[in-house]
This record gives structure tokens, sequence and C-alpha cells, in this order.
């Protein structure tokens, strides 16, 4: 008699078992539905997770999926964090992917260009970013990523950025500032031996102005060499860029003389050298460029309305392509 129960017992087991590791092994959506996020949230146990993941729309029981994870000896991996389950996963995949800590990954492209508060724009209104950073000021922001600097314009690379869902916004902006130091870094240990920069600082600002000024890939080394052979020669820039900026909000998508003739610290028209800080935010092409710009005698450019540039050495020159390309 012992033995006949000890027998059912074992069978019943074995039938449990076997169920489980059939379900463990079942699709827990199909291929026709969409992805479905989850957050599990720290300190939680097999059995809180267990239980979160089910009150989050995910349709998996709760109690064959924290036995499974006991039995497969992953019960205490499990990581906290936001993921999504995908079509065709099943709960042993599942398991997996909590104690690999595999989150739901999130995007965000910062675009060569973009100045300081068109990158603040993008990462305020992105929502796979928790927003901690929102509502502090600039002087605030720099004080938690980069607090040797006093003004944010430049500083942080464009490129795009991978995260986990539900990330804190001060993530991006540590990585986007790390990676442009390390870029600035590696540019200006490259760098021409007679450029009139004395920081790394100063030629990141050159960097913003070539990438505001190009229109072309080609007529990068150009644009930089012709600003290169104006500060050596004691030459105004006479950037159109650098004016636009410090107009700011008055900026109607016109310049005009008088827009050129009123003196701010960005006016490249009435003041001499660089502008106080970057325009915008350069890509590695620019910084290169600003590094080891052409060797040119041009000291004039003009667009050609094609987005390419003509280059001149000699006012002459540069009234006659300005006639020609633009009268």
């Amino acid at each position: 008699m012992i033995k006949k129960f000890l027998f059912l017992v074992v069978l019943g087991l074995t039938v449990v078992a076997a169920g489980i590791m059939f379900w463990s092994l079942q699709p827990i959506i199909n291929a026709s539905q969409s992805p479905i996020a989850f957050t599990v949230k720290p300190g939680s146990g097999i059995r809180s997770t267990s239980q979160q993941i089910a009150q989050q729309g995910i349709p998996v029981q709760p109690a064959l999926f924290e036995i499974l994870a006991r039995i497969t000896g992953k019960s205490a991996k499990i990581k906290a964090g936001t993921y999504e389950i995908k079509p065709g996963m099943t709960p042993v995949n599942l398991i997996d992917q909590l104690v690999r800590g595999e989150f739901a990954q999130e995007s965000l492209a910062i675009i060569e260009g973009w100045t300081f508060k068109q990158m603040r724009q993008a990462i305020a209104s992105h929502k796979g970013l928790k927003q901690d950073t929102a509502s502090w000021t600039e002087k605030e922001l720099l004080a938690k990523v980069a607090p040797e600097h006093s003004k944010a314009e430049g500083l942080f690379f464009p490129d795009t950025y991978r995260f986990a869902k539900g990330s804190s916004d001060l993530q991006v902006y540590k990585q986007a500032y790390s990676l442009m130091m390390k870029r600035l870094n590696e540019e200006w240990a490259q760098r021409d031996p007679d450029l009139p920069y004395r920081s790394p600082y100063e030629a990141l600002i050159m960097a913003s102005i070539v990438e505001k000024e190009t229109g072309v890939e080609a007529d990068r080394t150009m644009v930089a060499g012709v600003f290169v052979n104006r500060l050596k020669s004691g030459m105004m820039l006479q950037t159109d860029p650098t004016v636009i900026y410090g107009m700011g909000e008055r900026f109607d998508g016109n310049i005009r003389k008088r827009d050129l003739l009123a003196d701010t610290p960005y006016n490249t028209y009435t003041r001499t050298g660089l502008p106080p800080t970057p325009i915008a935010l350069p890509g590695r092409a620019s910084l290169a460029a600003a590094m080891r710009p052409a060797k040119t005698k041009a000291l004039y450019f003009v667009a050609r309305g094609d987005g390419s540039s003509h280059f001149s050495s000699s006012l002459e020159e540069h009234n006659r392509a300005v006639d020609k390309y633009q009268r």
C-alpha cells in the first residue's frame, strides 16, 4: 500500500513537473501582439516579482512562474528594472532576461548643429526618460555634469544614445558630455602644431562655427582653413551664425545690416577673435576640421546656392564670387 502511494506521489510530481516544463516553453504572447513593457521594483523577491509581472498585463501565471524560477535556481538572481516582453518569448526566456538584466532599450538622437536649447527640448520630450533635470537651470545641470564649465553650449557630443527605459535624463547628459570630452581630447592630441587656439575649448568653439557654416562635407576643412587664416592675421571672422546665435530670440529667420552692426559678445563683425562660447554642438568631422584645417591662402568664402562654397584668397575675387552667386 505504501509503495503504491509513493508511486502515485512520484507519478503526480512527474506529471506536474512535465506540465510546468511544457508551460515554460510556450510563447507568452503570440506573433500578432505588440511588445509589452513592465517594471520590476527594486528589492523585489521572486514572489513579488511574479505578481508584479502579472499585474502589469503579462499573461503569466504567478505561481507557476515562481516555481519555475526556483527549480531553475534563478529566483534570487533577478534584477530590478524596466523590461519589455516581445512576441515569441517563453517563461524560460523571460527568467533569463530578468537574470541578465536585459532592460527595455530606448534611443535618442542628438543632431549635429543643434544648440544646447534644442538638445534640452529633445531630452525633455522623450517619453522613455525619467525627467529628473527638466526643472533645473543650466547652472544646476552643469554642477552635476560639468562643474568646471559655466556655459553648456557645445559641451555635448551629437550622437544616438541608448539607455534602459525609465533611465534618468541626467544619464544622457553625462554620456553626451563624457563622449564630447573624449572626442575633443582625441582630436586635440592630433592637432596641427601651428593653430591659433590656446586650449581645447577654443578649438571646440571653432568646430561649432565650422559645423554651422558648412553645407557640404568636403568644405569643412576649407571653411576651417579660412577662419584659422583670419585669426592668425587679426581679421574679424565675420560669420553670420555667430551673429544669429547672439541675437537669440530676436532672430526671425532673416539677418539684416543692422543686426551685423549691433554689438554682442557673439558678433564677429564687431569683435575680433573667437566668440566666448561654442554656438552649437559640433560633430566629429567638424572637430577634426578645426584641428587639421586645409592648408590654404583663402580668406573668404561665399555660398554658391547648392550647399557648397566658393573660396577666395583676395577681396576682389571674393566680390566677383558674391556678384556671381548672390547678386
